[in-house]
């Protein structure tokens, strides 16, 4: 029996190296191939440029739109992997902000909780809150928008104490998504339309 213990992290550790090197093998090819076209496509843009055919200023304008716009196609069809830049620590972040929702939730019918947003290294390693495993790191959401951990009798976070980074900065009062006028209680008329849009993304994703 002190054996099988002994041996089965080592041949565990054998898999897990087996697997990476086959990974780094083809990430390492992949950037190979990458290379190579980057290559062609850089000197092909300067071969034009010196001949008058294509301004650098126009081109890089353009680039910038067709980037955003690919990233938004990569990320809808689920193939890229979301995590966020901020890697404060959530739980020594100040910028909370306090909104008494018991008396909104009525009205904006917890809008913050339909939001989609990355979760950060430190939520994944975690493992409190969940994501979503067709959009890595993506927050979980149920199959209407509404996020996983939202209990939906009592409106209220099931893992508050360990919520993300978002959720403890977002502050709804200027976000004209949401409220025409936060102070006078106006919510948006066309906040359902926008989430409508959101669910059916996830139950596509799903």
């Amino acid at each position: 029996m002190t054996q099988l213990v002994n041996i089965q992290p080592r041949v565990n550790r054998n898999e897990i190296a087996g697997g990476l090197l086959y990974c780094h093998s083809r990430l390492n090819s992949n950037t190979s191939k990458l290379l190579e076209s980057a290559s062609f496509l850089y000197a092909l843009i300067e071969v034009l440029a010196e001949k008058g055919l294509v301004r650098i200023d126009e081109l890089e304008q353009k680039k910038q739109e067709v980037a955003t716009r690919l990233l938004e196609s990569y990320l809808d069809r689920g193939m890229g992997v979301a995590m966020q830049e901020d890697e404060r620590d959530k739980y020594t972040f100040s910028e909370t902000v306090n909104i008494d929702c018991a008396s909104r939730v009525h009205l904006c019918h917890a809008a913050c909780c339909r939001m989609s947003f990355a979760l950060s290294q430190q939520d994944v390693e975690e493992g409190v809150v969940k994501w979503d495993l067709g959009r890595p790191y993506l927050i979980a959401q149920d199959s209407d928008g509404y996020c996983r951990h939202l209990d939906r009798e009592s409106n209220s976070c099931t893992v508050r104490e360990q919520r993300p980074l978002p959720c403890r900065g977002y502050d709804c009062r200027q976000d004209k998504r949401v409220w025409v006028n936060f102070e006078k209680r106006i919510i948006n008329p066309q906040l359902e339309e926008l989430f409508q849009t959101t669910a059916l993304e996830v139950t596509h994703a799903n």
